[in-house]
């Protein structure tokens, strides 16, 4: 209620605050204490015992309500309640929130800080490091990845082998955390028809099981025409372009003929997000710690 866009707004609700519990105050005094000055008259009576009357509620209610209503005036006053009015004490979520994050800094900060300039050597030969690390993975990459880093739903790339897509050294994995990855692989489906995505898919496998293939094979002819470009001559790859091998026994998307078929019938769209604004630098240096030591 402290920061209100507007003070049209933050007015607007001190009064509807201020009536409603001038209200309130009203109807219970007019309950307990109000003369009542209708006449009674004769008292009806119903089926010889059953008789009309009133009687009045407990005192003690009274009692607890005016407490109550007591309470609510001291906290308005102390605490923000009436529209943009902050309170006696200046007390709000994000002031203690930041006053949290000042502590924590104050505890933390120096250690925090010799994490994120230490060497990576240093940070695995410390177990609580490393455990700290895994945790951060847990919440923050194990969705995707799985709880042990191995990949799953042939859609998220195993993380404990040598085969990274952007590239495996520190600088490049560094990057792909922070800024993330965003992979294009486009269908040729259009272009090639059922039959060339067949013979396409056939002499990839091949390549990728070190087969010989005929100068004049359909599927090599289209591999050099559409694909050499990203995945080069032999298939090795470009880890600038995110462009995998085809010659190593990784398969994201599976390596059965009707899975590469579909790859490259309809292209395929990986997507890492960025985690810069997520994780801060002590963060990413364990993760990177973690990661190149469980390879």
């Amino acid at each position: 209620m402290a920061d209100m866009p507007t003070d049209f707004w933050g007015g607007w609700i001190a009064v509807i605050t201020v009536v409603s519990l001038a209200a309130l105050c009203w109807f219970v005094f007019s309950i307990y204490f109000a003369a009542n000055g209708q006449d009674e008259g004769e008292a009806q009576v119903w089926d010889e015992t059953l008789g009309e009357g009133s009687n009045p509620a407990p005192m003690w209610w009274f009692w607890l309500i005016l407490s109550l209503m007591v309470f609510s005036v001291i906290y308005l006053i102390l605490y923000p309640g009436l529209g943009s009015y902050s309170g006696v004490l200046k007390w709000s979520q994000g002031g203690r929130l930041d006053e949290s994050f000042a502590s924590y800094r104050e505890q933390f900060g120096e250690v925090r800080q010799s994490i994120a300039k230490a060497t990576l050597e240093s940070l695995q030969e410390d177990p609580a490091i490393m455990a700290s690390a895994r945790r951060v993975f847990d919440r923050k990459c194990g969705i995707c990845h799985g709880s042990d880093a191995r990949g799953q739903a042939s859609r998220f790339p195993d993380l404990m082998d040598e085969a990274w897509q952007w590239g495996g050294d520190v600088a490049q994995i560094e990057k792909t955390i922070r800024s993330g990855r965003q992979a294009v692989m486009v269908g040729w489906q259009a272009v090639l028809g059922d039959d060339g995505v067949k013979q396409l898919a056939r002499y990839v496998r091949e390549l990728g099981q070190g087969g010989q293939t005929k100068d004049d094979d359909p599927g090599k002819t289209s591999y050099q025409q559409f694909c050499v470009a990203c995945h080069g001559v032999t298939g090795e790859g470009n880890i600038m372009l995110g462009a995998p091998s085809l010659v190593d026994d990784v398969w994201l998307y599976g390596d059965s003929a009707e899975d590469i078929e579909q790859t490259i019938a309809l292209g395929r769209n990986g997507f890492m997000p960025a985690f810069n604004d997520r994780l801060d630098d002590t963060q990413v240096r364990m993760l990177l710690a973690w990661l190149t030591r469980i390879q």
